[in-house]
């Protein structure tokens, strides 16, 4: 009996120590222009609270969010919570036309949802338009009061995000290259926390300083939130130890280079463990995509030890070249996941869906478009196109027909050589890509594997592919066509490495699984977002389960109707 009252007393302490840790956090963007400097020029740009990032939000696991957001810009806006699962709470996503309508210049909404299983380094960002170019910002989520990371603690956390710069208004690039029917225009410079650094005109003071000292460790919590470069970073004589990637801990790897895609984030530790000086960090883009015209210039930080002299000149890395895919290859395979570590969840044995999904370039028929025609992108040959009357996520909540249709097919349409570019070219068929707004419906709870086949029929390159709402296993990649009877003896069922968005490689093919246990409609989409206006998504609509805790709630009071 004292045995039952003393295990008691405890289960009681926990409870109240994990009811106090918990905590609302509240926050307001003003989200309005604001002029800014950079490359010799001024130039309007929309942006939070008046910063660029915007603000980093830090709350601890078990917490909720609440977020005000004022949109004083000129254009539609909605937030998206890169990475949140939003658990029961699919309404604070944040897709444009997926789970809400756009908040309209001069309204407001509320985002609020709590951050549940999930720690680490996420991010927020805009999802109309380009705007996200410069509305985003850090969403950092520490572990909950007694739970220590699973690594030795650093002495200080650095967020570094990754941006890109247009000296042009972004909506204006976008919409250019939407009427032409060609690619847009490309960035002028990439910028590390907002500024670009010395290797660009006019910005020899304008380069983000981190100011260590020597014996110490520190937590860079590395976010990629340009728009269509992914990227390699090296900080010269340093290594760094990889220890999550995309809010999911990893076995620790070290690394003399991160390889980071848009969306993706990666947490390292960087031990200041060399001689007193000064030593540049650098990013700059890795191309996969042969012949297509890209960003190649090179933006830099500079880490200061404590003691180093003023007119001491900076190492700079020696870089990887823009096209090296061995070396990108190596990094997004050597990462595992730390299983048995906090919030790990074992790979599902079980599959109760099978999906086979090409993800590649061809065109589209644009009677507007100076030459008839405009580039598009498609998975399964679908061809994505977003509602105009009615959010998915009402749809599906609603029961209204008429705003997507439950036909996205389990595998393409046509089976050809997908990564044989010489013979695709001569099948001028397979270029046309049909528009759409077509999901896959799944059963609460069921399993999915997915095998994300790259194509070669308009150019080949590695596509992020970002999932809203879940985290999936990575459970092997490689090069050339998917083989179904050699390529699963790769798989890694035990530790594999755990993500929300994960590159498929260049002319080849990754695996992915999950289990659908979040009720709501799921955006699936590259997040390139030269590739998103063009069709390159698809979304999954999770019906609801048969209790209450697996059942969507009703949408807030003050969600924005179109």
């Amino acid at each position: 009996m004292l045995r039952l009252l003393f295990w008691l007393a405890c289960a009681l302490v926990l409870l109240a120590s994990s009811v106090a840790s918990a905590a609302i956090v509240e926050h307001s963007f003003h989200v309005k222009n604001l002029t800014v400097r950079r490359l010799c020029t001024e130039q309007v740009v929309t942006a939070v609270n008046g910063s660029l990032p915007g603000p980093t939000l830090r709350v601890q696991e078990g917490d909720t969010l609440k977020v005000h957001v004022f949109n004083k810009s000129p254009y539609n806006m909605t937030i998206h919570w890169h990475g949140v699962f939003q658990l029961l709470s699919a309404w604070a996503d944040g897709p444009n036309m997926v789970t809400q309508c756009p908040i309209p210049p001069g309204g407001k909404y509320t985002y609020q949802f709590k951050l549940l299983k999930q720690e680490g380094t996420l991010w927020w960002h805009a999802h109309v338009s380009w705007l996200r170019a410069t509305v985003h910002g850090a969403l950092i989520i520490r572990p909950g009061s007694g739970h220590p990371y699973p690594f030795p603690k650093p002495d200080k956390e650095v967020p570094i995000l990754f941006g890109e710069w247009w000296n042009a208004n972004v909506v204006d690039v976008e919409n250019q290259a939407l009427a032409s029917g060609a690619a847009p225009n490309i960035s002028d410079a990439f910028t590390i926390n907002g500024l670009p650094g010395d290797l660009y005109p006019c910005s020899q003071n304008r380069i983000f300083k981190l100011k260590v000292q020597r014996g110490k460790t520190y937590l860079l919590r590395i976010i990629n939130a340009a728009l269509n470069n992914e990227l390699f970073f090296k900080i010269a004589n340093h290594n760094m130890t990889v220890v999550a990637v995309d809010a999911g801990y990893t076995v620790p790897y070290v690394t003399g280079v991160i390889v980071i895609g848009p969306g993706q984030t990666v947490d390292a530790l960087l031990a200041a463990d060399q001689e007193v000086g000064s030593y540049y960090m650098a990013a700059n883009a890795y191309a996969s995509a042969a012949g297509a015209l890209f960003d190649n210039t090179t933006t830099r930080g500079v880490v200061v030890y404590e003691g180093a002299p003023s007119s001491a000149t900076p190492i700079m890395p020696l870089m990887p070249a823009f096209n090296d895919t061995p070396t990108a290859n190596k990094f997004f395979t050597n990462i595992t996941g730390l299983a048995g570590g906090p919030h790990w969840v074992p790979v599902p044995r079980q599959i109760d869906e099978h999906m086979f999904v090409t993800v590649g370039l061809g065109i589209s028929i644009c009677p507007t478009c100076s030459n008839g025609t405009r580039i598009s992108a498609s998975m399964n040959n679908f061809s994505f196109v977003s509602p105009t009357t009615l959010s998915m996520l009402q749809a599906f909540f609603f029961n209204v027909s008429g705003i997507y249709t439950p036909d996205f097919p389990d595998t393409p349409p046509i089976k050809f050589d997908y990564t044989n570019a010489s013979i695709n070219a001569l099948n001028p068929s397979l270029l046309i890509t049909p528009k759409s707004t077509s999901v896959k419906v799944l059963k609460y709870n069921s399993t999915v594997e997915m095998v994300l086949q790259n194509t070669a029929i308009l150019g080949v390159e590695n596509h992020p592919m970002h999932l809203h709402g879940f985290n999936f296993h990575v459970l092997a990649q490689g090069f050339g066509n998917y083989d179904p009877v050699k390529d699963p003896k790769k798989f890694n069922l035990v530790n594999p490495q755990t993500r929300n968005t994960i590159g498929v490689p260049v002319g080849g093919w990754a695996v992915i699984r999950f289990r659908a246990n979040n009720p709501g409609v799921w955006f699936m989409h590259c997040h390139l977002d030269v590739h998103l206006p063009w069709g390159l998504a698809t979304a999954f609509v999770v019906e609801n389960g048969p209790t209450a805790d697996s059942t969507l709630p009703p949408p807030p009071a003050d969600l924005p109707q179109c």
